[in-house]
């Protein structure tokens, strides 16, 4: 797979504006601010193709990245942004359930969780969900570089032991300041395109 070979090919505002191609989709889900558009532009080595915020709850739209005519990376609206309007928390709500329901070309979930901070709230009901609905998924432990050595071995071990993780999913730890776990998810969506090739 050429992973320079990279268009944003699709972006739907609301529920009614899904992409509806065929490629295998990876999504990428996270708190607003949790780190998804950087860890996005690490995994195709650029440094703003997806937009990157110091502000939370930029990104309202789920935007469609094409890498190679082969994958689609899916960067999905942050949640737990309490500014935002009961409009746009309904519209948001509506779109991405409706972009979860019957998607049989979702291979899996990159569930994005701040190594620092660990699990919020929001956080523990998405992954309650992604396990309620069978919905496969890793976990990927962002702003790895932020903790000394000590505490991100402690954080990493409270991941493995969480009750809302099940054993069998991967925990990757990921720096976007030294790329530190790309080459591994990248690891998992190809394992995972294999599969479903014909």
């Amino acid at each position: 797979m050429n992973k320079n070979r990279v268009t944003l090919s699709h972006v739907a505002g609301t529920h009614t504006q899904l992409y509806q191609g065929t490629l295998p989709q990876f999504a990428f889900s996270g708190r607003s601010n949790v780190g998804k558009s950087s860890l996005i532009n690490r995994l195709l080595n650029r440094k703003s193709m997806a937009r990157v915020s110091g502000e939370p709850g930029k990104t309202i739209t789920i935007n469609y990245y094409e890498v190679d005519n082969t994958v689609m990376l899916v960067d999905l609206p942050g949640y737990g942004y309490a500014k935002r309007s009961q409009s746009e928390q309904n519209r948001w709500s509506l779109m991405v359930e409706s972009y979860f329901t019957n998607n049989s070309f979702l291979c899996f979930v990159v569930q994005l969780i701040d190594l620092k901070v660990g699990p919020t709230t929001d956080d523990l009901h998405m992954l309650d969900w992604l396990y309620e609905t069978r919905t496969p998924f890793i976990v990927v432990a962002t702003k790895s570089d932020k903790l000394n050595k000590t505490n991100r071995e402690k954080q990493l071990a409270m991941l493995a032991s969480h009750p809302s993780i099940p054993e069998d999913v991967p925990i990757v730890p990921f720096s976007a300041l030294s790329g530190e776990g790309a080459d591994q998810i990248w690891a998992y969506v190809e394992d995972a395109v294999r599969e479903v090739e014909p």
